[in-house]
Order: C-alpha cells, then structure tokens, then sequence
C-alpha cells in the first residue's frame, strides 16, 4: 500500500479491470523479469533462453501483446488503457520485449503501410513473437535530428526490386533482429526535402551485415549495420515513394510517447528503491537512526516525488491527444523532456541516497541512471523539442 502511496499515486482514474491488470503486470515484472535482468542484460544464448522461458509464462498468464490488435493474435487493449500497463511493464526496459509489446509500432506501421504481402507475411509472426523487427533512420557523421541529409540509397531495378546501400547506426536489437525498416533516399541528393522512402529489408538478404555493437554509457543493445546493394523487393516499400517522413512523423508520435510511460515506470522503480533505502538503511555514528531521519534525505524524497508527480500529468495530456487523433506534436514534445529530465533526476537522487552502493551492481540504480541520460539525447535531444515547442508557442500568439 505504501508503493501504491508513493511513485504510483497520480495515476489518471482507470477501470477495475485495467487497473487489475496493471498490478498482474507490475507483479510480473517485478518477480520473473527483474530477477533476470542481469542474464538478459548480457545477450547470447543464455540471454535468449531465458527470454523463451519468461515469453511462455507471459502467455500462460495472459498477459502477451496487450495493446497489439485483436485481430493480428494481440489483445487489442486501447491506448488510453494500455498506458496505465506501458508504465508497469516499463519499470524494466526488457518489460515489453517479453510482453510482446515491442513490436506495436513496427506492427501498426505495417498494417497502415506494408503492402498485401508483407502484411500476410509478416504481421502475425510479429505480434506471436516469432521474429522481431527493428527500426533503422540515423547515421554515422549525419545530425540524427536532419533526416533530410541521408546518405542511403535506394536503386530500383529493371525487375521492380530495390538495391539498398548505406550505413545506418543506433539500431536498437539489430542483431537479433529478423526485419529492420529502413530509411533511404530514392530521389534527388541531400540535402533535398523529398525523395526518401522506408523499405523493409531482411537481415538474412546478401549484402547486410551487423558492423558493431555500440556500447551506450557502457550498456549494449545498439548496434552498426551495413547494407552493400542489398536487393529488396519492390511490394516491401513502405507506403508511397518519397513520403518516408510522413509514416515516421506518425512512429514518432506515438513512440516518444510510449518511451515517457516507460520512463514513468523506470522512475518509480528508481524512487521505491531509494524510499526503501532511507527508512531501511541506519546512521553510523552514536546518532543512528534511519537516513530518512535526515533533512537532506527528505528533501531527496521529496523533490524526486514532486518530479514524478508533475511530469505523469504531461505524459498523459500526450497520451489523450494521441487516442482523440488530434495533432500532439507540442504535447509530445514537453512529455518527452520533462519525462528524461524527471528520470535522470529521481535516479541520481537514489543514487546519491544509496551511496557507493547505488553505484555498483547490486541495484538497477546504474542502469536507471544510464537511461535518463539517453533519454535527453535518444528519440531527439532536448533543444530540439524545446525549439520545436517555442516556434509553436510564438507563431499562435
């Protein structure tokens, strides 16, 4: 009860039964996936094997592909109930790969987009889980904020396919990855506002190839890939010819947003550890006492509490927006820096409560840390949003 009083509490008003769910979600996460992080943390076989095994018992309990659609093999859960579960599942950021629910954006953008046999093909396998597919936009030496510089490009053949060549990086779960969607320019040179097209790409296609891994303040899970004429059939371009940015624009939306729910998740899980800290962890000295004694320590809590509590109303303003279908540029953009911001901050507070032990491996606290800092950088640096927001804010008054 005192969790539900804490890091939890402001939660928009749910029904029973989504407010069931989230706690046999919460409870999941907490009990089979948290256990496993650090096997899961390290990839390879024994990563891969524990991710099967937590898989099944997902889909035993019922619980797989909550907000994937119904008719695909999800249980089509609506965003406005699924995001009261984005954040439980995300207080661990392998919540949602062993949920099933990773693939929504790539399952949404192939259903809109994809055409007859790429739907057919592949949007079961997604939503089962029977490949994985990622999502391929930035890179090397290219601003990841101007898409307009891409330097991939797609030829078209006299036989209708496509030859893909480039290199693109930060490609979250490239290596294990069955598909990866692709941004690449058809038309025209950078740095031309049109002529860029998303094209599905398997990994097993001759001329692809993973470069690297690249380590992210230490921690793995994105990758260098690199395509050398890489064929690709012509029915696995995305939507029309040249209208990349507009299905992205789309992605985007709706994938920053999901990210600030998971941040909500990973800050609560942040603050519990350090509230269970300061009323666990006793003074030395012939004081002692209970940290939480202490008014520095209070104040920990409490601007950290203040954070989480401010910030979940602006993620959820986005959230509404998004399920109305009204434009939530703005919205997403103030949810997304008060979200990374607000996980950095509740993060370095349990830290600096736990000492040198939040530093080392015995808590998430490092990794907690870790993702807050990406999260200012990742799905567009803070400047950009700030900028975009106050062009807005400016041409309406």
């Amino acid at each position: 009860m005192q969790r539900e009083a804490s890091a939890t509490a402001g939660l928009p008003p749910c029904p029973p039964d989504v407010r069931e769910l989230r706690d046999r979600v919460a409870d999941f996460v907490r009990d089979r996936v948290m256990p496993r992080e650090p096997v899961l943390d390290l990839g390879g076989p024994d990563a891969a094997a524990v991710l099967r095994g937590l898989r099944h018992e997902a889909k035993e309990q019922g619980l797989w592909a909550l907000p994937l659609p119904a008719e695909l093999g999800g249980q089509g859960l609506p965003l406005l109930s699924y995001a009261h579960i984005a954040e439980a599942e995300g207080a661990s950021d392998h919540g949602p790969v062993v949920l099933g629910s990773a693939s929504l954006l790539d399952v949404l953008m192939l259903r809109r987009h994809g055409s007859a046999r790429v739907r057919d093909q592949y949007l079961k396998r997604l939503v089962a889980g029977e490949i994985r597919s990622c999502y391929a936009m930035t890179e090397p030496e290219t601003p990841g904020t101007d898409p307009f510089l891409t330097e991939t490009r797609a030829e078209p053949a006299v036989d209708g396919t496509w030859s893909v060549s480039g290199r693109k990086w930060f490609t979250s779960a490239a290596a294990d990855a069955d598909l990866v969607t692709v941004l690449a320019r058809t038309n025209g040179v950078p740095p031309d506002r049109e002529g860029l097209s998303l094209l599905l790409v398997g990994t097993d296609s001759p001329g692809f190839r993973v470069v690297r891994e690249l380590p992210v303040l230490g921690a793995g899970g994105q990758w260098e890939i690199a395509l050398d004429a890489v064929p690709v059939d012509g029915d696995h371009l995305l939507g029309e010819r040249g209208k990349a940015l507009a299905i992205a624009g789309e992605r985007l939306q709706l994938g920053r947003t999901l990210r600030c729910l998971r941040w909500l998740g990973q800050a609560g899980r942040a603050f519990d550890l350090m509230r269970e800290r300061a009323i666990t962890r006793t003074r030395s000295g012939r004081s002692g006492g209970p940290l939480g004694d202490l008014q520095l320590v209070q104040r920990h809590i409490f601007e950290a509490l203040l954070a989480l509590r401010t910030t979940r109303p602006l993620v959820y303003e986005a959230v509404a927006h998004l399920d109305a279908g009204h434009d939530a540029h703005m919205e997403v953009s103030l949810a997304k820096v008060a979200a990374a911001r607000m996980l950095q901050q509740v993060a370095d507070a349990a830290i600096q409560v736990h000492g040198a032990a939040g530093l080392g491996p015995d808590t998430a606290l490092p990794a907690l840390f870790r993702t807050g800092r990406m999260a200012r950088i990742l799905d567009g640096p803070d400047e950009l949003h700030i900028t975009s927001v106050a062009r807005r804010v400016l041409r309406t008054s």
